[in-house]
């Protein structure tokens, strides 16, 4: 689950990690009365939407008066905001956060993530704060510092400090880095994220550390613990057919392509998608119906895959170990009497009962193609489109 930058803020100020004054606001008039609020000579307005390089996209401007805030707020409040995150059809700005401006002497990268190879929570630091931190790893790796945290005892102080030099801190900046760091650790172990990102976590000329940006990812398996964090869902920033999916407890992730797919497994859908590409399709979906593949199920799946535009023709793959091949079949022979598909549909079905499946689809009075194994399910598939 994703959320904003401002309540990635509200988190990480319960945590005590030094951020700037802001408050979020819907209207240019909000804008101008908050601007008025903070009293600086400098507001910074920011566009609210759950993409990177905002700044770059027109999202992120600088006033210098409340009236200028309030001009501003005009020109990005309902502007449909292109990054390189949001593709061309880029994201509705309805919301912006109204900042301080801060007294900015360097920029600097901090992140935290879960490492998957190793099974534990990394810091990563590096100078080059303010840039996409994917470049900074393919061009000059070696900027980039990691601390590796061990489980069974957390983040050590002598971990702190090994990043915090790594960042070419001294004095008084050391301490507040130290302060900083130990916070923000806090605020993405307390709450369950998988992704806690300041860039940039900004020095200022009086030597104080602040998160400018603030990006936070959460692991939603986690969120049962966290209803404060389920509040912060925003339905406008996702997917609707993803949303439509996660009310049936599918697992689906829209994609660009014309070959949807339907699968049990994340493995045999990831599977299923690259022998699509092998083909020479392009798939539509990641479609993952999980052990329960049954004529509701099914049938759900069978909606939410047609309602895309772009998909020319369906391939179903299961493989039954738990579930019984025959039940899926005639789950798949009862969703498609009841929904109203117009497109092919190739079915692959292996392993527990599967040669009684195939005598159910081929006896049906439905209209599918079915697939003798894997390799001839996609290229039926691919074909399929191309007729």
């Amino acid at each position: 689950m994703k959320i904003h930058e401002y309540q990635a803020k509200e988190i990480l100020r319960r945590y005590n990690v030094a951020i700037p004054e802001g408050k979020v606001a819907y209207s240019p008039e909000e804008a101008e009365k908050i601007a008025k609020e903070l009293g600086t000579a400098v507001v910074v307005v920011k566009a609210q939407i759950h993409a990177g390089g905002r700044g770059k996209g027109g999202g992120v401007k600088l006033a210098k008066s409340p009236a200028e805030a309030k001009d501003l707020a005009k020109q990005i409040l309902g502007m449909q905001l292109v990054t390189h995150q949001t593709g061309p059809e880029g994201r509705e700005v309805k919301r912006i956060l109204i900042e301080q401006g801060m007294n900015i002497a360097r920029e600097l990268y901090v992140g935290l993530v879960t490492d998957r190879g190793t099974g534990r929570n990394v810091f990563m630091v590096s100078t080059e704060g303010g840039m996409e931190i994917e470049k900074v790893a393919a061009e000059t790796p070696e900027k980039i510092v990691k601390e590796y945290i061990d489980p069974a005892v957390g983040l050590q102080p002598y971990q702190i400090r090994n990043l915090a030099f790594a960042l070419g801190l001294e004095g008084k900046q050391v301490k507040s880095a130290t302060k900083f760091l130990s916070s923000l650790y806090q605020a993405f172990e307390g709450s369950d994220a998988s992704l806690a990102e300041i860039n940039p976590m900004v020095v200022t000329a009086e030597g104080e550390v602040l998160a400018l940006d603030a990006k936070m990812n959460f692991d939603d398996n986690a969120l049962f613990r966290h209803p404060d964090i389920v509040e912060y869902r925003d339905p406008d920033e996702e997917d609707p057919m993803e949303l439509e999916a996660g009310k049936f407890d599918l697992n689906y992730i829209k994609l660009d392509g014309n070959v949807g797919c339907m699968v049990n497994g994340a493995g045999l859908a990831m599977g299923t998608m690259d022998i699509i590409k092998h083909y020479g399709g392009e798939p539509a979906n990641f479609l993952d119906v999980g052990g329960v593949a049954n004529a509701e199920t099914v049938a759900n799946g069978f909606r939410i895959i047609v309602s895309d535009p772009n998909v020319k023709a369906i391939l179903i793959n299961i493989f039954g170990g738990i579930v019984r091949c025959d039940r899926v079949a005639q789950g798949i022979i009862d969703a498609l009497s009841s929904i109203d598909v117009k497109i092919p549909v190739v079915v692959r079905l292996a392993g527990t009962n599967a040669e009684e499946a195939a005598v159910l689809l081929n006896g049906s009075d439905l209209e599918f193609i079915v697939a003798e194994n894997l390799d001839d399910a996609a290229s039926k598939a691919v074909a399929a489109v191309k007729q």
